[in-house]
């Protein structure tokens, strides 16, 4: 009989193998690989402070999106219609505070709870009938861009876009947590003492932090606390890995997925939010295939199309590579139309990782 000294369960597992098994790694490395890319082609006013806001706020945006369906694909499901969800959160928020005039303390938590219970039903659909979530959010895609277009047209009269909401909630006290930039009492008092570049009158070239990377910052932060350190990031990783196995665990695994459609939707509504007070209207075509993207971020970000394997913080650092790279292209001589080529060769490698990862964790051959 061999020693228990022999075991392979009882061996150190190097600092290397532990660094391999992180599924933001990949994310990481591509992150710094673009970072050094656009050091060495774009112009130097891109690593400028202003140059930062400029490419971190679509990534924001856009990364709020892949946080929560990271969440979701680490549960083992899809949401295809998270996109399509921002056009039609938007036109109801739109609605509350342009058409109903609803204060914004009430017509932000409608449409959150509006939102929740779209994403309820594509759960609903999924845990019964037994669908991939795929067709039926792909279904949704559709149904709800729709239902933002007709819904448009009856809110205005036969128009697609929806005006009027910055005069609606002009002066509203909530409305600063939702739209423009933060903390520009700061950024004056930085820009007086020389530390931030300023224009010829005196005023800070950058005003302030724009809220959605605040909101970015702060759900990535909580979305990597739940999955590493609370049951329910247990649970999340288990109803994706083996959900026959996780449910006879105790898992309550159809109650998680409910919970993971209904949060993903509520992204793609406070995307909705910050979008539609930023612009001062609302459209059709807001959110128009940012579900790929979302997807295509936290895949980057370690996600396995599997379930049951990836990491928030990774959907985190695939959202800014995104912001990066459609913003960074107008500061370099290249075509900014290689941002399509970018995106599918991200992502194919991004996937080739993750595979060779996920075969490495598991022993797979």
């Amino acid at each position: 009989m061999s020693s228990t000294s022999s075991d392979e369960r009882l061996r150190a597992e190097s600092a290397f193998s532990r660094l391999l098994k992180k599924p933001e790694l990949g994310a990481l490395a591509g992150l710094i690989l673009v970072t050094v890319f656009f050091a060495i082609t774009a112009d130097s006013s891109m690593f400028t402070l202003a140059g930062f806001m400029n490419f971190m706020k679509p990534a924001a945006q856009l990364g709020i999106l892949a946080i929560g369906a990271s969440l979701l694909m680490i549960g083992g499901e899809f949401d295809l219609s998270i996109g399509s969800m921002v056009a039609f959160a938007g036109l109801f928020f739109g609605v509350c505070v342009v058409t109903w005039n609803v204060p914004l303390l009430l017509a932000i938590p409608a449409t959150l709870i509006f939102a929740a219970f779209v994403g309820s039903i594509n759960g609903s659909i999924v845990m019964r009938s037994g669908l991939p979530s795929f067709i039926v959010t792909l279904a949704f895609l559709f149904i709800l861009r729709g239902l933002s277009l007709v819904g448009l047209k009856w809110a205005t009269g036969g128009n697609t876009q929806l005006r009027g909401v910055r005069e609606a909630v002009e002066g509203d006290i909530l409305a600063p947590f939702f739209s423009g930039n933060a903390f520009p009492g700061l950024f004056e008092w930085l820009a007086h003492i020389g530390l931030i570049e300023t224009f010829r009158n005196g005023a800070p070239k950058v005003p302030g932090i724009p809220v959605e990377i605040i909101w970015f910052v702060a759900i990535a932060l909580i979305a990597t606390y739940v999955l590493l350190r609370t049951p329910v990031g247990n649970w999340i990783f288990a109803a994706g890995g083996d959900k026959t196995a996780a449910s006879n665990s105790g898992v309550p695994v159809a109650k998680i997925k409910m919970a993971l459609f209904m949060l993903t939707a509520c992204c793609a509504a406070l995307v909705a939010i910050i979008t539609v007070l930023d612009a001062g209207s609302t459209d059709a075509r807001r959110g128009f295939q940012k579900e790929f993207e979302a997807i295509i971020a936290a895949v980057i970000g370690g996600c396995l199309l599997t379930g049951g394997y990836g990491s928030a913080i990774g959907a985190f650092f695939g959202s800014i590579i995104f912001g990066m790279v459609v913003i960074g292209l107008a500061y370099t001589s290249f075509d900014q139309d290689w941002f399509q080529v970018f995106l599918g060769g991200m992502l194919l490698i991004a996937v080739l990782f993750n595979n060779a990862i996920r075969k490495r964790v598991t022993g797979e051959r």
